[in-house]
Order: structure tokens, then C-alpha cells, then sequence
């Protein structure tokens, strides 16, 4: 597959909830490798894209294709499976665990194994090796053995990646993965998520756009639910309608 190969296509997506507008025929791409932000004002449908995307939602209209292969009508677990996933905030799910047991017990879902989890840790070595390298991919290793809730912020959100990454995505949606991090650790997050290998494609919501700038490649400028435009992040600064709608606005929440 040649670097160019797109491999996540929305084409016309469009969703109302009653007479509200939230999705206007978004098409984007995004290649292999990619680390593509997407941004907007509150209220512009980053969210309500992420969840027609992952399948939360169904688009009223438009269509989804993961490598070629629509999967616009999939059930959210069927597109994790081949290889479209998202992150959810860690600590609603597996407080109590440790991340060593996190992230086994999701390499055991994705092979089918969960069930006999609890019953026979020592016959999962390979996962527990699988789910060893992942955090150690992600600098968790030395936390390896700690309760999830006793983690910052910050290793917190690594964890949550960590759990995506144990399905072995080809696209990793993160929607606002900074969010609660303090603003002098999300830089070290974004650094870990953009040296992330290169055979998986990344999209990513985030408000401050500091390190919109500094880790995307490409810069996806959602308003009203529309794509106003797309671009590099040296034009997307200097486009005076993106300044007015969103970085005039001077906020980085």
C-alpha cells in the first residue's frame, strides 16, 4: 500500500437530529500515516462526526469506507475489527485495574478470549507480552502495575490509547485525548501520539491549538456542521475565515 492510499473516506456525510443541521456533506480523507487534526468552535459537529465515523451514530445520508470497503452500515464493533477505533476517557472503565490488566484483557477481547480471562492469567502469557510492549510503546511502563485511578491525568489519557492500540487499529480516532491533561504534559502526550508507527492513521479533535500546529499535518476546519476547509497548518493559520470563526476567538478550552 502506497503511502498516499487513503485509508478513511467519508463521502456526503450528512445528519439532522429534527430540524438541526449537525452534519452537512462532510468528505474527508485520510491517508496512511496521517496525524490530521480536526477543529471547530463548540457546537461545529467534531463529536457528532467521530461517532457517524466509529458507527455510534447512523448518517442520514453519505457513506464510509475504511481500505476501500464501505462500512457505513457495520455495528461499531464490526469496524474496530477491522481496524477503526476509537478512544473512550479510561478511568468510567477499568479503575480499579491496573494497566497491565487493562490492556491484556482487551488484547484477550480482540482474540476472541475474554472469557476465560479471570480464570487462567498464567495460559495468557503472549497477551500479557502484547500488552507489556504496548505500554512500554507508550512510556507506561513503570506504571505497569499501578491502579488506573491512582495514574495522572496524562497517563491516564496514554492509557486510553493503549487500550485502542491493543485492537491493532489502522485508524485512531481520539477526541480531545488532552482533555483534563495540565497544559504542560499534553505536549509529551501529542509527542507520544505523533511518533505512533506509521501504519496507523490518525485523526484527532483538540481545542488548543498550539499543539494543533505543532503535531498535525493536516488541519480539518469544521463550522455548523460543514467543512470549511482543509488544509496545512501554516494555511489554515493565515485563512482570515477560520480567524474569525474560531482562532479570533483567542481561547484555547
Amino acid at each position: 500500500m502506497s503511502p498516499m492510499t487513503d485509508v478513511l473516506v467519508t463521502e456526503g456525510l450528512n445528519k439532522s437530529f429534527g430540524k438541526l443541521e449537525v452534519t452537512r456533506n462532510v468528505s474527508i480523507a485520510l491517508p496512511q500515516g496521517a496525524r490530521h487534526a480536526l477543529i471547530g468552535p463548540n457546537g461545529a459537529g467534531k463529536t457528532t462526526l467521530i461517532n457517524l465515523i466509529t458507527g455510534q451514530i447512523r448518517p442520514d445520508s453519505g457513506r464510509i469506507a475504511l481500505d476501500g470497503e464501505e462500512v457505513t452500515g457495520l455495528a461499531p464493533y464490526a469496524r474496530v475489527k477491522r481496524g477503526l477505533t476509537r478512544t473512550f476517557q479510561i478511568n468510567t472503565l477499568f479503575p480499579d485495574l491496573a494497566p497491565i490488566e487493562a490492556v491484556t484483557l482487551a488484547v484477550c477481547e480482540r482474540d476472541g478470549k475474554a472469557g476465560q480471562f479471570w480464570r487462567r492469567l498464567p495460559a495468557h502469557a503472549d497477551a500479557i507480552d502484547e500488552a507489556f510492549a504496548i505500554l512500554t510503546q507508550l512510556g507506561l511502563a513503570d506504571v505497569a502495575m499501578r491502579t488506573t485511578r491512582h495514574l495522572p491525568y496524562g497517563q491516564q489519557r496514554l492509557l486510553e490509547i493503549a487500550l485502542a492500540l491493543a485492537t491493532r487499529p489502522r485508524v485512531l480516532l481520539l477526541d480531545e485525548p488532552a482533555a483534563g491533561v495540565p497544559k504542560d504534559e499534553s505536549a509529551a502526550l501529542f509527542a507520544v501520539i505523533s511518533a505512533l508507527p506509521q501504519d496507523i492513521s490518525v485523526l484527532f479533535i483538540e481545542h488548543d491549538m498550539d499543539i494543533v500546529f505543532k503535531f498535525a499535518s493536516r488541519i480539518i476546519v469544521l463550522v455548523s456542521g460543514a467543512v470549511l476547509l482543509e488544509a496545512d497548518p501554516e494555511t489554515v493559520r493565515n485563512d482570515p475565515r477560520v480567524r474569525e470563526v474560531y482562532l479570533g476567538q483567542g481561547h484555547h478550552g
